[in-house]
């Protein structure tokens, strides 16, 4: 069912009772009442007394946090990968097991849109907490990204040749790409790139982004207006965009997927490369994914993904407070100097919000566990586990 995505998803209100203190919400406005009947007069009376409203009493807005068990709370802050072509066993038992909040369709597909759906009904048939239905998502970015291919799926060229239409034409490309994803059973798109990388001459020395022709293009304006459109498009089709990868990956000489030790030299905090994500956060409801790079002018002692200091940049300064997804933490090279269980509770301890677990899921029910045990001994950490699911739900709210 083609559907449109409302922006009242980001309204929903998080309760003061998560941990950490947050700032309690506004109450409710008084639902107004029947007004009381007027007084019958008496025999002697010519005039009618005033009705007098009664007042009612606020309710409370409800917590969708607090209505999640603290197992399911922790499983919403996992996406879990499968193979496009087939439900995998580990991750049906991811979802079922331990509540995983999301699911990856990953690796390439040729067997369309029908087929597709199908894969998505083996993990939309499980039980989910009321509130909390699945993340369906995928990298459907365009060119050599483009995950679900065949009958139904049209070819996506390369974001910079995306970048040769019009903003307008974009949008409505992009529109016609997420109604195919929504036909298929997904809600959530790990695109558009948001990187700006150095230039034409030097693209080739960017193996992730340049190297595969992802960028939309060299200056912030142009990535801003093309990504921006990419985005709205997916709106338009109900599917939920995610900017990638902040704070940019346009300048790296080496990939984090195939290498460690991946490090950025020229981003800075107040540079284009993050100065692009204020117009497109501002502009609708998304997500944004944080780089498994090493940033030396923000952080340089730890990847991005592992870094407080470079998430509070996209929150305090650039002011975004969606969804955070971590790049994959389960395969790429850039974090393999860390165990499974330290990438996911150091990435959630610095504040992002959703550990992606894609290419290898059988190291799901360690990460999972260990978050669980530590939210159970660490009232600190728990309450970040909270302000997570708290924004995760909110971000879900308008999933049909």
């Amino acid at each position: 069912m083609r559907r449109s995505l409302r922006w009242s998803a980001l309204g929903v209100v998080v309760s003061a009772s998560l941990l950490g203190g947050c700032a309690a919400p506004p109450a409710a406005s008084p639902s107004p009442s029947p007004s009381a009947s007027a007084s019958a007069p008496t025999p002697s009376s010519t005039s009618t007394s005033t009705p007098t409203p009664t007042p009612s009493t606020p309710t409370p807005s409800p917590d969708p946090v607090a209505a999640l068990t603290l197992e399911q709370r922790v499983g919403q802050l996992f996406m879990v990968g499968t193979k496009a072509t087939q439900a995998s066993p580990a991750t049906l038992a991811a979802v079922a097991d331990r509540h995983a909040g999301g699911i990856f369709l990953s690796g390439r597909s040729r067997a369309g849109v029908a087929a597709t759906a199908d894969v998505v009904a083996r993990f939309t048939a499980l039980d989910h907490p009321d509130g909390a239905p699945l993340w369906v998502a995928t990298d459907q970015e365009g060119g050599e990204v483009q995950v679900l291919q065949g009958p139904g799926f049209d070819a996506m060229p390369y974001g910079i040749r995306q970048a040769d239409l019009s903003d307008a034409q974009l949008r409505a490309s992009a529109q016609e790409w997420g109604h195919e994803l929504a036909d298929a059973g997904v809600n959530l798109d790990l695109a558009p790139v948001a990187d700006i990388v150095t230039s034409k001459a030097t693209r080739f020395d960017n193996p992730p982004i340049g190297g595969y022709g992802r960028q939309y293009g060299y200056d912030v304006e142009t990535v801003a207006a093309k990504a921006g459109a990419f985005a709205e498009g997916m709106r338009d089709a109900g599917i939920l965009p995610t900017f990638k990868h902040f704070p940019g990956l346009g300048h790296v000489t080496a990939n984090t997927d195939t290498a460690a030790d991946v490090v950025d030299t020229t981003v800075t905090p107040d540079g284009p490369d993050v100065d692009v994500y204020r117009s497109l956060t501002e502009a609708g409801p998304s997500a944004v994914m944080v780089s498994s790079a090493i940033y030396d002018r923000i952080d340089g002692s730890r990847p991005a993904v592992f870094s407080p200091t470079v998430v509070s940049v996209l929150r305090d300064e650039v002011g975004f407070d969606g969804v955070l997804f971590s790049d994959d933490l389960s395969g790429a090279v850039a974090v393999s100097a860390w165990s499974p269980v330290e990438r996911a509770v150091d990435a959630i301890s610095a504040g992002v919000d959703v550990v992606l677990v894609s290419a290898k899921p059988s190291v799901f029910p360690a990460m999972y566990d260990a978050v669980l045990a530590k939210v159970q001994s660490d009232p600190q950490f728990a309450a970040q586990v909270d302000a997570a699911a708290a924004r995760v739900l909110a971000a879900k709210a308008d999933i049909p």
